[in-house]
């Protein structure tokens, strides 16, 4: 039974997480990004802040470690990564920005071995890395004409941020916080709201009343502050445990087919051929970057 819960919650995950780019595609018809980002973490860190008051006995961080994990959560993990993917979405697909941001578990990992020099990456390590920023390029292409391009900003915006969010989780991992999970996610998301909010103000967007009141911005809203946000990140944590880091790396190799799927069927979005082209040679930096860890987890299954 335990192992069919956790097949279920991986699919319940991988569907939330995917199909929450189908849905900030959608919000963003009506709503200016950074806000429409900044309040989706509004209503998410109330949710989490909420849970985290019933299950942890102190929901507050205490020491200077605690709230720099936090910081290093709320300005990277949150703040930077969304504004910078609800920015880039503007002017990509669904599929492509999940693909983009499926670089993450990479980019962790050469991050990680970056700032633990005893522990840099082989030279099949850093082959990976550079295979999966060939598939960065190649869903990209960019054009040495026009590198202002709309398109590509646009995909090198969810780069970016796909870049923040792989350093906030090594940062977050690396300041010796004694710290619940819950706590931290919690108050992550409002700093990071509350840092795009200022982000929002900054480039001038405004708050139209008419545009949030539209049924299908709220219920993008709803959708990515309740099942994409908050029960995802409880899903994630669940598995985490569960699963350890590689098995539920795999999460990000699974949305993008559920991004594309779903974007296809709700926006009309079809998956170009470089997408898909990006998308294999990112999996198999993947592949290469963990081949170790996935060695491992091979052999403890055939035990």
């Amino acid at each position: 039974m335990s192992q069919y819960r956790t097949a279920t919650l991986f699919l319940v995950l991988a569907f939330a997480w995917g199909s929450a780019f189908v849905a900030i595609d959608a919000g963003l018809a009506y709503l200016p990004p950074v806000l429409f980002a900044a309040v989706r973490y509004d209503v998410a860190g109330i949710i989490m802040l909420t849970y985290a008051a019933t299950v942890v006995a102190d929901p507050v961080p205490r020491s200077r470690a605690e709230w720099l994990t936090v910081a290093a959560g709320a300005i990277l993990m949150i703040a930077v990564y969304h504004a910078f993917l609800f920015v880039g979405q503007v002017n990509t697909t669904a599929a492509a920005a999940a693909v983009l941001v499926s670089l993450s578990p990479v980019l962790t990992t050469g991050f990680a071995r970056a700032l633990v020099p005893q522990d840099a990456l082989s030279p099949v390590g850093v082959v990976g890395v550079g295979v999966g920023l060939v598939g960065v390029l190649v869903i990209s292409r960019p054009d040495p004409s026009n590198v202002l391009a709309p398109g590509t900003v646009a995909n090198l915006l969810v780069f970016g941020a796909a870049a923040a969010f792989a350093l906030g989780s090594v940062l977050t991992r690396r300041i010796e916080a004694d710290m619940p999970i819950e706590t931290m996610e919690a108050w992550s998301m409002l700093g990071g709201a509350a840092i795009m909010h200022l982000m929002s103000a900054g480039i001038g967007e405004r708050f139209v009343v008419e545009d949030w009141l539209q049924v299908e911005a709220l219920g993008a809203l709803a959708y990515l502050s309740i099942v994409s946000s908050a029960i995802g990140f409880l899903i994630y944590f669940d598995l985490l445990e569960r699963l350890g880091a590689v098995e539920i790396n795999m999460v990000s190799y699974v949305a993008p087919i559920v991004a594309a799927i779903v974007g296809w069927l709700y926006l009309g979005q079809a998956v170009d051929a470089p997408t898909m082209v990006g998308f294999g040679f990112i999996f198999v930096g993947f592949l290469l970057v963990k081949r170790d860890a996935i060695r491992r987890e091979i052999a403890s299954l055939s035990r």
